[in-house]
């Protein structure tokens, strides 16, 4: 698809877009004329016996439509883009529409959201209009990953517990919205030792939070898991400084048991988190991270649960 992008294709879309026109108004004028073919205006050609072919030119009406079209083709690549690269006299574009009509859109809810900018999320949390416009942005533009229950799913977050991978007070789920998150786990096989070697960490991984392990391995494996302290800890509870999940609880991302952590410390993971400041408005971030905020509240007085 690179190939597509070349000037030369932007000449050649010109090129043929003119000769098209220029054919269709030759091909106008060639048919516009009457050529006698016969004495009684026919092309000889005779079926069923009586059905004659007539040698009538295009009838005027029509050949004027046909003139109408291409000069209004024309005209309008002359203002609109369509003759390869050239943006037209208007410099429309689709993208310069879209922009236009959500700055308008925008600032038409500027009003609503005046209210809650200065509004804690405990306060917008209390609001059932506020939660309400919060649900509507969280679903147009956090569910397609999260769920529309934010409970998420493997490899997304749960946005209705306690656990946060960088924390989870109003603010930093807005730093979050604005700016994203690129999360990196680097594959640490090489520096754990030997397959048997990432097969003990993953023991005592598991030991970290109490789930059902082999205590042999997890105790060769404790030493070995050094290499991963630098993010998760010596005690394995994780730094949301740099978003590194806390292994000792029961809270698992990418799957649970031996074979799921074995993969993850061969092959490592990357996550991202879009940002979300180019799309919406600070005011929208303030309340969807509000109601993001409140999915992870014991008691959601909004919505009355």
């Amino acid at each position: 698809m690179s190939d597509f992008i070349h000037n030369g294709w932007a000449i050649f879309v010109a090129a043929v877009t003119v000769v098209s026109l220029l054919a269709c108004l030759a091909l106008l004028i060639v048919a516009s004329r009457r050529k006698v073919m016969a004495e009684d205006n026919t092309t000889g050609h005779v079926w069923d016996v009586d059905l004659v072919e007539m040698n009538n030119p295009l009838p005027r009406w029509w050949m004027w439509l046909f003139v109408m079209t291409v000069v209004f083709a024309a005209v309008y690549l002359a203002f609109y883009p369509g003759l390869g690269s050239n943006a037209g006299t208007l410099k429309w574009s689709s993208l310069g529409q879209y922009e236009a009509e959500q700055a308008k859109a925008r600032e038409a809810m500027v009003p609503v959201y005046a209210k809650y900018v200065t509004m804690p999320a405990e306060a917008l949390a209390q609001d059932a209009k506020a939660m309400g416009i919060g649900e509507r942005l969280y679903l147009n533009n956090c569910a397609q990953c999260h769920g529309s229950s934010g409970r998420g799913s493997k490899g997304f977050p749960n946005l209705t517990d306690n656990d946060w991978l960088y924390g989870g007070t109003h603010d930093i789920i807005k730093t979050t919205l604005i700016n994203g998150r690129n999360g990196n786990m680097p594959p640490m096989a090489a520096a754990v030792g030997t397959a048997e070697d990432v097969r003990n960490v993953a023991q005592y991984v598991l030991s970290l939070s109490g789930s059902p392990h082999n205590s042999v391995a997890a105790e060769l494996g404790k030493p070995k898991f050094g290499v991963c302290a630098a993010c998760h800890g010596a005690d394995g509870k994780g730094n949301q400084a740099l978003g590194a999940p806390n292994l000792t609880d029961k809270v698992w991302l990418h799957g649970w048991g031996e074979q799921a952590i074995v993969q993850i410390i061969t092959n490592g993971r990357v996550n991202q988190m879009p940002a979300q400041a180019a799309r919406l408005t600070p005011e929208q971030i303030h309340v969807l991270g509000a109601y993001v905020w409140n999915l992870s509240q014991g008691t959601r007085v909004a919505t009355g649960n």
